[in-house]
């Protein structure tokens, strides 16, 4: 069924006089909404506003250029517009009907799979891939706990982590540097961002693509904790995802440094994450419910307490 072509307004809204229904799914973080709409009872669509100003025409431009190199793991565009002006700028996607987001095994390892495919793609071979995303790189990442330590020391009693794991993870970041190799990333993986449709798996919003280390994605994946979707990592879960991609990357790396390196990178990652959601906790306006930002850093403290045990016991 062909959109008509007056289904987005002039002002970048959509008209409801060709609309049988619509479905707000969610609220992005400059105020506007994705939903479903319906043309006819069974036939929709979902409408993509811009939802970050700092986003402006960045998914386009990954469909275009970077996601043709890739198999058909992606909702497809049916139309879009670019404007200088954030609210005038919209995507149409194709529906994919009601996806879920609970954590499943089965599901994760089948996005390792294709983590994996992407991180070993050659860079040279896609383009100028975007060089930064949403959140600030590693380094940066780093430079705002080193700066925030003493601060993160007194939260210690309440999180129940030990200081001397945590004076630990500072001593390495002292001395130890992660390793500079770059790949293509999605920039967004949690586990919101991906599902199962009818036995194949879809992954959503590749507007974070940018070059990063292989560990942003694999974070983001395993360990990044989410306030509108739980789960819990087992030790267990994460040496059997690392060593899946692993066993899937079609290049050389020594699997012992990496699963180190990851490790410590978690560590970095969820340090900052608690102090992102203890921020989020105290502000007057919360973005999400209360129960559901405690809830998220139950997780990330869990997270960060086993790979505080596996750091605690490897000599640098």
């Amino acid at each position: 069924m062909d959109l008509p072509s007056n289904i987005v307004l002039d002002s970048g809204s959509l008209n409801d006089a060709l609309i049988v229904k619509r479905e707000i799914l969610y609220k992005g973080m400059n105020g506007r909404f994705v939903e479903r709409f319906f043309l006819t009872p069974s036939k929709s669509f979902i409408f993509k506003p811009l939802t970050n100003n700092d986003q402006l025409g960045k998914e386009v431009w990954i469909h275009q250029h970077i996601l043709p190199h890739f198999p058909e793991i992606y909702p497809k565009i049916i139309s879009y517009k670019i404007s200088e002006q954030p609210e005038l700028n919209w995507m149409i996607v194709e529906d994919l009907g009601a996806l879920t987001h609970d954590f499943n095994v089965t599901s994760v390892l089948e996005v390792i799979k294709w983590v994996a495919w992407w991180h070993s793609l050659p860079i040279e071979t896609i383009g100028p891939v975007p060089a930064s995303g949403l959140k600030p790189q590693i380094g940066e990442i780093i430079t705002d706990i080193v700066n925030s330590k003493e601060e993160f020391l007194l939260e210690l009693p309440v999180l129940k982590l030990e200081r001397e794991a945590i004076e630990h993870i500072y001593s390495l970041l002292r001395k130890s540097n992660f390793s500079n190799r770059l790949v293509v990333s999605h920039g967004d993986l949690h586990l919101g961002n991906f599902s199962i449709v009818d036995g194949q798996l879809k992954i959503l919003d590749w507007e974070h693509t940018h070059l990063n280390s292989p560990y942003w994605d694999l974070y983001h994946l395993i360990d990044m904790s989410h306030p509108l979707f739980p789960k819990q990592i087992t030790s267990e879960l994460r040496k059997q995802f690392l060593e899946e991609y692993l066993a899937q990357l079609h290049f050389e790396v020594d699997s012992g440094s990496f699963m180190w390196e990851y490790y410590l990178f978690s560590a970095v990652f969820s340090i900052w994450m608690i102090g992102l959601i203890k921020k989020d906790l105290e502000a007057k306006e919360q973005r999400w419910p209360e129960e559901q930002l405690h809830r998220q850093l139950k997780e990330t403290v869990l997270s960060l307490q086993q790979c505080l045990v596996v750091l605690s016991g490897i000599k640098s």
